[in-house]
């Protein structure tokens, strides 16, 4: 299993990431660990798919992200002892991910100041790609945003192929989106209608990933 958030740490020391790592098993709709948790390891999924997931100041419950294979969650355990689980991470399926406790990193950034530098740009990016995602939220239509999540569950799901199919009901489709379930079954009825997309019950077959990709830009 490749994971990229590996990459840029040199290989002896990624072997010893790996080793130490421990293997845990989720069944589908498991909770990986909730929000407020105490942190103290990363993830790296080797099978299955979980959904990040917030609670508003309002109570009610937003989808950031669903992730798989190659992905990661946690990251924000590294940081230091007293770091806290800023989501809830659910297994979406069964879903198997390599745990590594955040001192296993102490001891490798101690050995090799290249890892420490390394995690500081990976913790980086996450903060801009959550800025991106306000932004988003902002100033880009909500119809659009439907088209744009799809199409990255299309990847997360299928690498976006056609017939690649999403396992989620509408409803989560309007989280992970952050707009409303009528928006995203109108949007999904014309992608429908266009022979985008197929919607049944719990579930979206990605018909024509190729405009549904055109769209979504």
């Amino acid at each position: 299993m490749d994971w990229p958030l590996l990459d840029g740490i040199p290989e002896e020391p990624r072997r010893r990431v790996l080793a130490a790592g421990r293997l845990r098993r989720f069944a589908r709709g498991e909770v990986i660990f909730h929000e407020d948790d105490p942190g103290d390891s990363l993830h790296l999924i080797a099978k299955g798919r979980v959904a990040v997931r917030v609670t508003t100041p309002l109570g009610e419950v937003a989808t950031l992200a669903v992730l798989g294979p190659g992905d990661f969650f946690g990251e924000l355990a590294l940081l230091g002892p007293v770091a806290s689980r800023t989501a809830t991470v659910t297994a979406l399926e069964k879903t198997e991910t390599i745990s590594i406790h955040r001192d296993v990193f102490d001891d490798l950034k101690r050995e090799h100041p290249s890892v420490e530098t390394f995690l500081t740009g990976v913790l980086g990016a996450q903060v801009r790609r959550l800025s991106d995602q306000v932004l988003e939220a902002l100033f880009v239509p909500a119809d659009k945003r439907v088209l744009r999540r799809l199409a990255e569950l299309a990847r997360t799901y299928g690498e976006g192929a056609s017939g690649t199919v999403i396992p989620l009901t509408q409803e989560d489709l309007a989280s992970v989106a952050g707009t409303s379930r009528a928006t995203v079954n109108r949007v999904l009825g014309q992608a429908t209608d266009a022979g985008i997309v197929e919607v049944s019950r719990g579930r979206i077959s990605v018909v024509d990933p190729a405009t549904l990709e055109k769209r979504a830009r």
